[in-house]
C-alpha cells in the first residue's frame, strides 16, 4: 500500500513508459498469480514461457497497434484467477481494460 491508498494498476510502469503515441497499449501482468500453464506463450510471441520458473513473462510491457491483437489473445486465453486472467491489456489513453476485462465495463480487473 502506497502512503495515499492502494497502487492504481494503471499508473505502474508509466513514469518509464515510452510515449504513449508510440506505444498506447501496456501490460499489467500479476505475476505472483501466474501458475505457469504457458497458453500465453502459445498464442503470442510477447510471451516467453521460463521452464526453470514455469512463470511466463511479457517480452515488453508497452506495444502498439501491430502487437495488440496477439496480446488481447493472451490475456483472454489465460486461465489463472478462474478464468479472470493475470494478463491486463490496458488502453493508456483511456486507463481502459481492453482484455480480459470480465466486468464488461473498461475497469481494470486486477486483484492486489
Amino acid at each position: 500500500m502506497a502512503e495515499d491508498g492502494p497502487v492504481d494498476p494503471a499508473t505502474i510502469g508509466e513514469r518509464d513508459a515510452p510515449p504513449v503515441e508510440e506505444k498506447p497499449y501496456k501490460i499489467i501482468f500479476e505475476a505472483n498469480k501466474c501458475f505457469g500453464a504457458g497458453k500465453c506463450a502459445e498464442v503470442s510471441d510477447n510471451w516467453k514461457l521460463d521452464l526453470s520458473t514455469g512463470i511466463a513473462k511479457p517480452r515488453t510491457y508497452f506495444i502498439d497497434e501491430d502487437d495488440l491483437d496477439e496480446n488481447v489473445r493472451a490475456a483472454e486465453i489465460c486461465p489463472a484467477k478462474k478464468d479472470r486472467g493475470v494478463i491486463h491489456v490496458v488502453d493508456r489513453r483511456t486507463d481502459e481494460e481492453i482484455a480480459p476485462d470480465p466486468n464488461g465495463d473498461g475497469s481494470l480487473s486486477v486483484d492486489w
